[in-house]
């Protein structure tokens, strides 16, 4: 197979010229939408993104849907799915707004760009599902999107007029989930509950129990997972060689972490910070689809790592609430909003639906007004509601809805971690003779006294890239926690040894002082 990229211009020239007075475009989270004259071009182009990034994910199919959504039937739009469901990912929406913004003359050029800076082999198979919505100018743009496939030499699959979550539904199929969970019970509450719990599951979710007749908490449970960065003792074998989608309790069941030993041996880590942007994005995704208009936020503590508050805020385009650490204080601020997520980076967390959003939700659902699609889409949100235990963390809860949402996603672990990457971080410990020598301010994330500490910790922050650190001291023991993250392992271990011994010797430590973690 090969592909002439001159054909590619000169085809776009003849049959789906940019005009010069046709402004710039700029996708966002709902693709590219502009009154539907104006996005002949844009369709083409978008169908030219879609073969190359179907060759940059190993010739996975690429979704291509046309529709406005909630927009006046004189509109429409175009956005690119992922493999496996999955919105596009965010550098190539940079892609996709330089793509289509260039004049025509400069297209042949981009498209080289492209292949050249994402190493695209255009011999390699391209395959992109196309659907579209009922509007009646709807066929014609999709016509443009095949053209530019088919320029590329690409594969289409043409489903005609679907639902958007048909469309993702279509590229899911087939998808990484599979029906098997471990479940650590940390020789806790939670390995009886579980245990009784399964029967009523009917085979729905096949969950395999261990940990649950010994002392509780010794060397397993979500507190000790999260902390060691292991895998708890009892383990089944066959979970570490499969590759196995894990997940830990504590001893009273309220925290759920995530894990699994990757191909390589290597330990991952899905904790709290990843349980929230798993389900906020989900959510995100069914108010939108179903079109009710709430105000929905998350909450992290400090110890969120820095990388999922960049995806929540820059990609997910959800806001984010910092406050003091301990549950209190995040319930709290998340009654603020319609739908507020919060979970602390332990796994300790719910989500909380005000009255107005059950209301709507509940309304949309019997809307005869809207598609059946958006009806459907508020009754399945309901269902999550009902799935929810919003008074408080509740692992078991949070457990089936981490489930629910990567069933529908069809996600394994793996799919899950790629989403962002997280910033290496580490945890230490300083002994104090008394931990009231320091007080903090900010949602614990700036020293107050002893005056001058936190002027050093930013000098010493600011040597390392992405770097960030701030000390905390312990409610109960004479203790200053000490949390890093920085670019890379080493760095980060060197930030916190660094800001450890600062504290040591400004804030009256005792005992041994700190020593350097391994990288």
């Amino acid at each position: 197979m090969s592909v002439n990229l001159r054909s590619v211009f000169a085809f776009a020239k003849e049959y789906h010229q940019k005009k010069e007075s046709q402004k710039d475009i700029q996708y966002g989270t709902a693709g590219f939408r502009s009154h539907a004259d104006n996005l002949d071009y844009v369709m083409y182009r978008m169908g030219l993104l879609a073969a190359l990034r179907s060759r940059a994910k190993a010739s996975q199919a690429i979704g291509v849907m046309i529709t406005a959504s909630h927009n006046p039937e004189h509109d429409n739009g175009v956005k690119l799915i992922d493999p496996l469901g999955e919105m596009l990912e965010q550098r190539w929406e940079k892609l996709a707004t330089d793509l289509v913004n260039v004049p025509d003359s400069d297209l042949e050029a981009q498209v080289a760009k492209i292949c050249e800076d994402e190493k695209i082999d255009n011999n390699e198979q391209a395959k992109v599902f196309v659907g579209m919505d009922t509007r009646y100018h709807s066929p014609q743009l999709s016509r443009a999107v095949v053209n530019g496939i088919l320029a590329l030499k690409g594969t289409v699959t043409e489903f005609g007029i679907v639902t958007t979550p048909m469309l993702h539904y279509f590229q899911n199929e087939g998808g990484n989930y599979r029906n098997q969970l471990y479940y650590d019970g940390a020789n806790g509450v939670g390995s009886l509950k579980m245990l009784g719990f399964i029967k009523k599951l009917n085979g729905a979710l096949n969950v395999k129990v261990f940990n649950s007749n010994g002392k509780i908490n010794f060397k397993c449970g979500a507190d000790f997972v999260k902390t060691n960065h292991r895998v708890p003792e009892g383990l089944p074998e066959e979970a570490l060689q499969a590759s196995g989608r894990c997940c830990s309790v504590d001893g009273d069941a309220d925290r759920v972490v995530y894990y699994f030993t990757d191909k390589d041996g290597i330990f991952r880590l899905l904790d709290g910070d990843r349980i929230a942007t798993l389900l906020a994005g989900y959510l995100k995704d069914l108010i939108e689809q179903c079109d009710v208009q709430l105000k929905m936020g998350l909450v992290q503590t400090a110890y969120a790592n820095g990388a999922s508050t960049d995806y929540i805020v820059n990609r997910m385009k959800i806001p984010v609430s910092c406050t003091r650490t301990g549950v209190k204080h995040l319930h709290h601020k998340a009654l603020e909003y319609d739908v507020g997520v919060y979970f602390e980076a332990n796994g300790h967390g719910t989500i909380i639906y005000s009255d107005k959003a059950k209301q709507a939700i509940q309304a949309a659902s019997q809307d005869e007004s809207r598609t059946e699609e958006q009806r459907k889409t508020a009754s399945k949100l309901l269902q999550i509601i009902d799935l929810t235990n919003e008074t408080v963390g509740d692992a078991i809860s949070d457990m089936l809805l981490v489930e629910t949402v990567l069933h529908a996603k069809g996600w394994n672990l793996e799919d899950w971690l790629a989403s962002y990457t997280d910033l290496p971080n580490v945890l230490e410990k300083v002994y104090l003779a008394d931990r009231n020598v320091i007080t903090v301010t900010d949602a614990d994330r700036i020293v107050e006294s002893p005056e001058g500490l936190q002027d050093s910790i930013n000098e010493i922050v600011a040597k390392f890239p992405k770097g960030r650190s701030f000390v905390r001291p312990s409610g109960t023991e004479d203790i200053v926690r000490v949390y890093a993250e920085a670019d890379t392992r080493a760095n980060t271990v060197q930030l916190a040894f660094e800001v450890a011994n600062l504290v040591f010797d400004r804030a009256g430590g005792v005992g041994s002082r700190p020593v350097k973690m391994e990288c």
